[in-house]
């Protein structure tokens, strides 16, 4: 699936998926609401974020999963 605001590129931070336009990885902002902040706290932190993109990452990783063939026992 294709998503429009994140970025794969080898040549930032070394191929991660990040939010398109900045550094910030995927994997931080997903860390991030993990230990609870909220999505205003995220983009008070990275100030080149919007929630469209905190709710693109969380929508990259539910996508990201959904791919793979994950067994859980």
């Amino acid at each position: 699936m294709r998503h429009e605001r994140i970025e794969i590129n080898p040549g930032i931070m070394d191929g991660k998926p990040v939010i398109r336009g900045t550094r910030v990885p995927v994997e931080l902002v997903l860390r991030e609401l993990g230990a609870g902040m909220t999505t205003e706290g995220i983009i008070a932190e990275h100030p080149r974020l919007t929630a469209d993109d905190v709710r693109a990452a969380q929508a990259f990783a539910a996508d990201y999963l959904a791919d793979e063939d994950i067994i859980y026992r």
